[in-house]
């Protein structure tokens, strides 16, 4: 099979990248043994690249941090949920009575008990509030497309 120089050009960034698949690289490595014009010119290209790289200003253990960190947050994110669904149920509880197979009454708890009930109301929502803004906290943004 004859393969032009620009099918090569095409699968470079490919190479360079290190992604390209066992049988791409024997085929741009043995190209460039015939074209050491290109082989030479490609060589001083990636040099030149490496050069202007600058080395990495981030701490070493970054992305254990940034993994312990984020273990945490989901830790509180599941705690405040659980008590969030508890003390909602608690502060929604009511109180049902039968008579003949009838409803005859049904109300609320927290009006025979407005304060101890609205403690339990007011951390849902503290809870609740906690547990959203973890949520968006944690979630990822989206990637913006060039």
């Amino acid at each position: 099979m004859n393969v032009t120089r620009e099918v090569i050009l095409d699968l470079l960034p490919v190479y360079l990248a290190g992604e390209a698949s066992p049988a791409t690289r024997a085929l741009i490595e043995e190209y460039m043994e015939q074209d050491p014009e290109l082989a030479q010119r490609i060589r001083l290209q990636w040099a030149d690249k490496l050069g202007k790289i600058a080395p990495s200003a981030l701490p070493p253990d970054l992305e254990l941090r940034s993994l312990r960190r984020t273990r945490a947050l989901i830790g509180w994110q599941k705690w405040l949920f659980g008590f969030g669904i508890c003390f909602t149920a608690v502060a929604l509880t009511s109180e049902i009575s039968f008579h003949e197979g009838r409803i005859k009454e049904f109300h609320f708890l927290m009006r025979d008990f407005p304060a101890q009930f609205g403690s339990f109301a007011v951390l849902a929502i503290a809870c609740w509030i906690g547990y959203y803004s973890l949520r968006r906290r944690l979630r990822t943004s989206k990637p913006t497309s060039e």
